[in-house]
């Protein structure tokens, strides 16, 4: 009704309902999309007030946010402002890594998966046998098999994500592989790699990019979780997970800074991934794997 009136009213520019939505699409893209970057940013370049692998000798343990400790110190005395700024340079790059290593791997895999015809089929029948088992428990072996080390945290991260990726990128590929546009490189000779990194690939970037953002989502719960459970990151190194496990010990006590900031951090973090990857879905019209 509102585009009627704007359409009837003489001398009002009107805006059309695409455009409008993609101006939309854009302000809840970019907004996630510099929070993160800005979060990453500061966290490597910005001057840290204290150091957050050692007590402050002025520090006092759970002490309570003012103007010298902004967000008050935890139960060893550690600054909860500079941990939480060195944890989201530790967790975030560390759950990048492991996704950018699933996406290459994922997305090779699930390339050949789609022209192998049963090869394929049996490879996404094993993938859904691994997928029944709980993926967090998957991670906790994996990591107390191999021992605390990053390494051994983007492994985790890398074998729960490869099947995520592969599952998609095959059943996209399985779709554009009916194209006309396919049955027409294949007719003319094109090579089986062209074909699937050429033709098949770039129509697939969207939808791999969506995904990309909610596996970043989900390392980050992988690598909270791990380190809550004392088995990730070096307890010595700061990570969110970690600062929630020691701030879940002052709840009944009152000291809240010490575990709600920590937590909120992973809350906006995460909820910032989704969005961004709800919206690249919505503007590519694809379904992604969560």
């Amino acid at each position: 009704m509102s585009d009627l009136l704007e359409a009837a009213a003489p001398g009002v520019p009107t805006v059309s309902q695409p455009a409008r939505r993609r101006r939309r699409l854009r302000l809840r893209l970019w907004i996630p999309a510099a929070f993160l970057v800005a979060l990453i940013l500061v966290g490597f370049i910005a001057p840290l007030p204290y150091d957050p692998r050692t007590p402050d000798s002025s520090g006092v343990p759970l002490s309570a946010p003012s103007a010298d400790h902004l967000m008050g110190t935890d139960k060893f005395g550690l600054d909860v402002y500079s941990r939480l700024l060195a944890s989201a340079a530790t967790d975030i790059p560390l759950a990048v890594g492991g996704m950018l290593i699933s996406l290459v791997v994922g997305t090779v895999l699930g390339l050949t998966a789609t022209l192998r015809g049963r090869r394929g089929e049996r490879l996404v029948r094993a993938l859904d046998v691994f997928q029944a088992f709980p993926l967090l428990l998957i991670a906790i072996a994996v990591v107390a098999l191999m021992g605390n080390h990053l390494r051994n945290v983007i492994i985790a991260i890398v074998v729960l994500n490869i099947p995520r990726f592969i599952r998609l990128i095959r059943s996209e590929g399985l779709t554009i592989r009916e194209s006309r546009y396919i049955e027409a490189a294949q007719a003319i000779g094109v090579s089986t790699t062209r074909l699937l990194f050429r033709h098949m690939l770039p129509n697939m970037t969207g939808t791999i990019l969506a995904q990309a953002s909610l596996a970043v989502a989900n390392a980050i719960v992988v690598i909270a979780s791990l380190s809550f459970l004392g088995i990730g990151i070096n307890a010595a190194d700061p990570s969110w997970g970690a600062m929630l496990q020691t701030g879940s010990q002052s709840i009944t006590t009152g000291e809240w800074w010490a575990w709600v900031f920590p937590g909120a951090a992973i809350f906006v973090t995460i909820l910032s991934l989704n969005v961004i990857g709800d919206e690249l879905q919505e503007s590519f019209g694809r379904a992604v794997i969560r």
